[in-house]
């Protein structure tokens, strides 16, 4: 039963990625006419300022700023966003972005889809949904831990970014002490390596959910799938590969089904999510911020319906009930929020509005203390 699942979800999300691939080149193709420079979006381009003159060493900053315009382009630079969190000092890092096709979200009709999308001004990427992806550098006395490492080389050009993120940032992968991965669909994964298939952070304990690591590390799940689903398989099983044959990936047990949160860390604690994979979890943080990793993807539509949820999701209604769980414990305890797939920086708030629905809010700016 746990094959079967399991191999529906590694078939949707290979299925999802080759109309990413097609949409990739959509993009790209679009980002080399000068005119079309101006349809950065917004949510991109006001955050992204913002992190750069809040949290980036001021000399990356300036390269990274020189680099995007020497060629006379008009581009983005690179997603840096800092936020003080009692005595964390969070990183937001933007790994990319990624063309979510319109038929993944499910439980809602077409038309109020795309009414929702329209009123919040979602961008589109060629015939899908501008989804960025999100990456969070947590820095907690003499822990710094990575929150998922993003896409690496496993999508194309449009992600894969955390490195000059990183840089930008003036943060030196071999300072960073731990990975916390939310689960090893590749677009969290593959960041773990560097395009040579070594390790991308050589002195990090990477932290995995078990039945993450189950699946992924057991070369036997890839017979059941179709061959030219097989690549995705492998790509994330071998980025979790060099960790593990240095004795540096740690299998986390736990409950994946609402039960308590567990302590991994000093007042790091892993929290049930299942649903989006059997074995998807959050990361609490001093009880006060909490990365939720795939929770939401739509975040036009889910915060109001939390009961649309997307046809990779493993388990629908874990995921929809993971969702509603967690939205109600964040805005209880007035956690904050940080989301892999939430509009960079991906920090903020989760509120009631009405009886069964949610309001996100997004962390305002503002200087480091």
């Amino acid at each position: 039963m746990m094959k079967s699942r399991y191999r529906n979800i590694a078939m949707a999300v290979a299925a999802a990625w080759f109309g990413m691939a097609l949409t990739s080149v959509q993009a790209r193709e679009a980002a080399q006419l000068p005119d079309r420079a101006a349809d950065v979006p917004s949510t991109q381009t006001a955050a992204n300022p913002a992190g750069q003159h809040e949290g980036t060493a001021a000399q990356g900053a300036t390269d990274a700023s020189a680099a995007h315009q020497a060629d006379g382009v008009f581009m983005q630079v690179p997603g840096v966003y800092r936020q003080r969190i009692g005595n964390l000092r969070v990183t937001a890092l933007l790994d990319g972005f990624l063309p979510l096709p319109f038929g993944t979200a499910k439980g809602i009709d077409a038309k109020s889809l795309e009414a929702a999308l329209r009123q919040a001004h979602v961008p589109r990427m060629g015939d899908g949904i501008q989804t960025a992806v999100n990456v969070f550098l947590v820095d907690r006395g003499d822990r710094r831990m990575l929150v998922d490492t993003g896409a690496g080389t496993c999508f194309g050009q449009t992600t894969g970014k955390l490195t000059d993120a990183l840089k930008s940032a003036g943060i030196d992968p071999a300072t960073v002490t731990d990975v916390l991965l939310t689960h090893a669909h590749p677009d969290h994964v593959c960041g773990l390596v560097q395009p040579d298939g070594t390790k991308a952070y050589p002195k990090a304990t990477v932290w995995i959910p078990e039945t993450e690591a189950a699946y992924w590390l057991d070369a036997r799940n890839a017979e059941t799938l179709p061959e030219e689903f097989k690549k995705a398989f492998f790509e994330a099983s071998a980025a979790l590969a060099p960790y593990m044959k240095d004795g540096r990936m740690q299998r986390v047990k736990g409950s994946h089904a609402g039960g308590k949160p567990m302590e991994v860390l000093p007042g790091v604690r892993m929290v049930a999510a299942n649903g989006h994979t059997p074995g998807h979890v959050g990361w609490l943080v001093d009880d006060r911020l909490l990365l939720w990793g795939d929770i939401v993807h739509f975040h036009a539509v889910q915060f109001a319906r939390p009961q649309v949820y997307l046809v990779f999701d493993s388990n629908a209604p874990a995921a929809i009930a993971s969702r509603k769980r967690l939205f109600a414990e964040a805005a209880r305890h007035d956690w904050w929020v940080g989301g892999a797939h939430l509009p960079f920086p991906g920090l903020g708030h989760v509120v009631p509005y009405g009886k069964k629905s949610y309001h996100w809010v997004r962390g305002e700016f503002s200087p480091l203390p």
